[in-house]
This record gives structure tokens, C-alpha cells and sequence, in this order.
């Protein structure tokens, strides 16, 4: 379900690979002291032609790399690579800065975020104000590359966790991940592994943002990239200037707790596609009320739980769900689907979840870093049945997808975390902006809320009447793309959270 937005490349994974992100890092006080200590690298970098498959037409994109160090406890020891992009400003003359983006994931590439913004339509006054930097982050394509030797045919190529039907499938899966954690800490990378995470990220923005000779840069990140910009402006509050965090996590690293939200998600984005199919119903087929089609799920999921056909599931069709509420964009393909399992044609629908599933190249890459992000940054419970006990009660309270986003992921098995967590740092100019669609299936309102309360007087909520993932630009919502806009051109905060009707 390749869809060109910031769904096009965190979410891509998403359906294929696994959601949103993870951070993890000392704690602010701490982490600024270690940071001081790191000698930036010098500014005036050598920009040329970024590589073979970024995207860059017609906006020319220019590319260069920046030595960071493999572990900021030891700067002088080894240094990997990371690489960036940059789309110059259009008007040098109005030029205020740079603005750093990350599309989400973590695990996907960036390096084409600036032209993808560009295409979308960011507004010209912000391509006049900033130079538009997108990066791989540390692990990822075209930086130090990592992998753990997962293949798409393997046994583990996926950290969306599947759906459990019962325990059973709770402690199957524990043995896929426990193999998969294995591999990944006996890999040749395995101590590059180690040192993938968000803190380390974050780390990184700040060694960017020097080796472009600039005293402040600016942020905006999407889904994981909340909880990236999230970890930047807490460790490093003074260099940051203007930070939006768009389609929020709801902290600086992505935990069970924030896993679990994806059921929640599901569950009140949902009805936006059972309106939607309802009201066309003589088309598809579908229900013709809103509860008629939330039938219609249960009744293909169970089906196919029972009954798989050819390469569809109940597994893989309850994920293609998840996935194509993303985008509002995505709810006729997804209707086709449904329709001919419904009738029974499995070839037409297999075609059509092979077009709409995500075109990921490097899936060795992409599950290693979503995976190495999310188990550096936070310890996760090693106990089998909590997890069985946790599917239990989500299934219940979120019968969508509930069983799905509660089962176990190789984070269990992985070593604890080198650092504590981020935490958001409440000590620092007023100067992050959240963004929040009310109805968003992976990223849910109450992410919004949380990071908003968290750093307190430093941001405000602008809460949209809205469904999908994405709000800037992408959502299309007049009076967020205005305040945002604003905010990144001149720095005004709304004196108050907003709650943006919809448009």
C-alpha cells in the first residue's frame, strides 16, 4: 500500500514491516552534558549528486554525508556515516534556516522527504524560508547500513505483530521472535545493533545541524518522527528552533503501552471506512449500514482465520485493513478486496493486495532498524503470558485489530536497553508544535494528547476533525496547514490549544 506521503514511507512499512517508532536516551540534564562533550564535525560539507533511486526530479535534490560516532560515549572512537539531502531554498534572500524532516518509521529512507513535501505543496513561503534537510537516520539505506539477514520469504518479515486467535498463536509467535531477537544479536552488525536508537538520533540531528553551520535548526517529523523531534527538543532545547510533531507516538520511544494504541486506533478510525462503504454499498456490496459492514469484517476475518485461501489470511487481512485506513485515499482499493473475497474471487484479490502492498527493497534493512530502534529504546516485558493475558483483554476491549497490536515482538528477547528513556524535557522555550488528526489508526488522539500534556507550557495541540495519518500537508485541513505554516514562518504559537473543524 504504497501511497506517496509520509504514509509512503513510515507507513509503507507499516503494513509490511511495522509502525510508527521508538526513542530512547538518557535523561535530558544528563544526555546535554554527554552531548557537550562530542566535538561537532566541522561545517562546509561537500554536496553533489545524492544516489541512484533517490528521487529528485524535478526538484534537485543534493546530497552529502556526516561522520557521526558509532557510540557518543566514546567520540573519538568509531565513526559510521550519515547520509542527507537537501533542497535549497527557493528565495536565499528570505531564507531563515533549516528545516529537518523525518518521515517516520524508523527504518525507512528520508533522503527524498524534502522533494516529496515539495510535491505535495508545502507552501513557497516555507521552501523560501528554509533549506529542507532529510537524512537516512543512523542504520538506515544510504548511512552505515545494518541488517540482521531477514529475508521477505523468511520466517520473520514483519514487526507488525500478527493477529492472535487464541494463546496458542501468542506463544507461536514467541518462538518466531525469540529466533528472530537471536539473529539479530549474533549477527555480523550485532554491535552496530546496539547503538541504534532514538537518543542516538537525536544525537545526530544536533551533529547535523552543526555540520551545517547553523546555531539552531528547526524540526518536523511525522509519526516515529514525533518521537524523534520529541527527544531532540528535550535534549537539546537551545539548538532547537521551531519543532512540529505531527501524528504523535505520545512520548519519546514507542513501548507496549504505545504498541497497544494501535488497536484503539483502529477502533475509532474505523467507522470513517464503514460510513464510507455504507453509503456506497450498492457498488460493493459491503453493508448497508455502518454495523452491517463492521460485520462484514468479523465475518471475512473469521472466514479466513478458519478457511485461508491461496496466500490470504486472516493475518494478512486484517493488516491490509489496518493499513489502508491510513488514508482516506485508500478505502476504494480496499473495498475491491473485500468485495471479491466476499464473492469468492481469490485471484482478483490477491492481485490487488500484491499492487497495494508496500514496494520495500531493503526489507533486511527496514526490519532491523524499526527493530533495533524500538528494542534499544525501552525494556520490554519478557514474560510470555503477560502478553497472552494483555491479547486477551485487547481483543475484547478492541476486537479489530486488538490481538494484533498487543502480541509479542522480539523486543522480549532483546538485551536491555544501554540508556533509560528520553524524558520530555519541560525546561525550554516554548517552541513544539503537536499535530494531531482525532481519528488516526496507528497514532490515535490520546498520542497527541500525551506528548502535548508531557512537555507542558513548551507546546500546544492543534487537534483535527480528521481521519488518517498525517495532518500537514497531507491531511489537507485548511486551518492546520495554516497555523503550522505560520508557526514555521514566523514562530507564533496559538495562545491556546485548537481544535480544528473539519475541511
Amino acid at each position: 500500500m504504497k501511497q506517496k506521503s509520509h504514509v509512503g514511507r513510515s507507513m509503507t512499512l507499516l503494513a509490511a514491516l511495522g509502525v510508527a517508532g521508538a526513542l530512547v536516551g538518557v535523561p535530558a540534564a544528563t544526555a546535554e552534558q554527554e552531548n557537550q562533550a562530542v566535538p561537532p564535525p566541522a561545517a562546509g560539507l561537500e554536496w553533489g549528486e545524492c544516489p541512484e533511486g533517490v528521487e529528485v526530479a524535478p526538484k534537485q535534490l543534493q546530497c552529502a554525508t556526516v561522520p557521526v560516532p558509532l557510540d557518543y560515549n566514546d567520540p573519538d572512537g568509531e565513526q559510521i556515516e550519515i547520509m542527507i539531502s537537501k533542497l535549497p531554498s527557493l528565495n536565499p534572500d528570505k531564507r531563515r534556516g533549516v528545516l529537518l524532516t523525518n518521515p517516520g518509521g524508523p527504518g525507512g529512507t528520508g533522503l527524498d522527504q524534502p522533494r516529496f513535501l515539495a510535491d505535495q505543496g508545502i507552501p513557497a513561503s516555507v521552501l523560501d524560508s528554509y533549506d529542507i534537510i532529510g537524512m537516512d537516520t543512523r542504520g538506515v539505506g544510504h548511512s552505515t547500513p545494518v541488517g540482521c539477514g531477514f529475508t521477505i520469504d523468511g520466517e520473520y518479515r514483519m514487526n507488525i505483530p500478527p493477529y492472535a486467535v487464541d494463546e496458542a498463536a501468542v506463544d507461536e509467535r514467541a518462538g518466531v521472535v525469540e529466533r528472530a531477537a537471536e539473529q539479530c544479536l549474533t549477527s555480523d552488525d550485532s554491535a552496530h545493533l546496539r547503538q541504534i536508537s532514538t537518543a542516538n538520533m537525536a544525537r545526530d540531528l544536533d551533529q547535523i545541524r552543526a555540520a551545517l553551520g547553523e546555531e539552531k535548526a528547526s524540526f518536523l517529523g511525522y509519526s516515529y518522527g514525533s518521537g524523534l523531534g520529541a527527544a531532540y527538543a528535550s535534549m537539546f532545547p537551545e539548538t532547537t528552533d521551531r519543532v512540529v510533531l505531527d501524528s504523535n507516538i505520545g512520548d519519546t520511544h514507542l513501548n507496549e503501552e504505545g504498541l497497544r494504541r494501535y488497536g484503539q486506533g483502529m477502533e475509532q478510525t474505523f467507522p470513517d471506512f464503514a460510513n464510507w462503504a455504507a453509503a456506497r454499498h450498492e457498488a460493493y456490496g459491503l453493508g448497508s449500514t455502518p454495523e452491517e459492514v463492521r460485520e462484514t469484517y468479523f465475518s471475512l476475518a473469521e472466514s479466513l482465520d478458519e478457511n485461508p485461501v491461496e496466500t490470504i489470511d486472516g493475518v494478512l487481512f486484517r493488516q491490509a485493513t489496518f493499513g489502508s485506513l491510513y488514508n482516506e485515499r485508500s478505502y476504494a482499493s480496499l473495498a475491491q478486496i473485500w468485495q471479491s473475497l466476499k464473492v469468492g474471487d481469490v485471484a482478483s484479490a490477491e492481485t490487488m493486495l500484491a499492487e497495494t502492498a508496500p514496494e520495500v527493497t531493503a526489507i533486511d534493512n527496514a526490519l532491523t532498524v524499526f527493530l533495533a530502534t524500538t528494542c534499544n529504546d525501552v525494556e520490554w516485558s519478557e514474560d510470555v503470558q503477560t502478553y497472552k493475558d494483555n491479547v486477551a483483554a485487547d481483543r475484547e476491549e478492541f476486537p479489530l485489530f486488538g490481538a494484533a497490536a498487543a502480541n509479542i515482538l522480539p523486543c522480549a528477547y532483546w538485551d536491555a536497553p544501554l540508556e533509560e528513556p528520553v524524558q520530555v524535557n519541560t525546561d525550554g522555550p516554548e517552541n513544539v508544535l503537536v499535530l494531531q488528526n482525532d481519528r488516526d489508526p496507528v497514532t490515535p488522539i490520546d498520542g497527541g494528547k500525551s506528548i502535548n500534556e508531557k512537555f507542558g507550557d513548551r507546546s500546544k495541540l492543534v487537534s483535527v476533525d480528521g481521519s488518517g495519518h498525517g495532518v500537514y500537508v497531507l491531511g489537507g485541513n485548511a486551518c492546520a496547514l495554516n497555523i503550522t505554516t505560520k508557526f514555521l514562518l514566523d514562530g507564533t504559537m496559538p495562545d491556546q490549544d485548537v481544535a480544528c473543524e473539519a475541511s
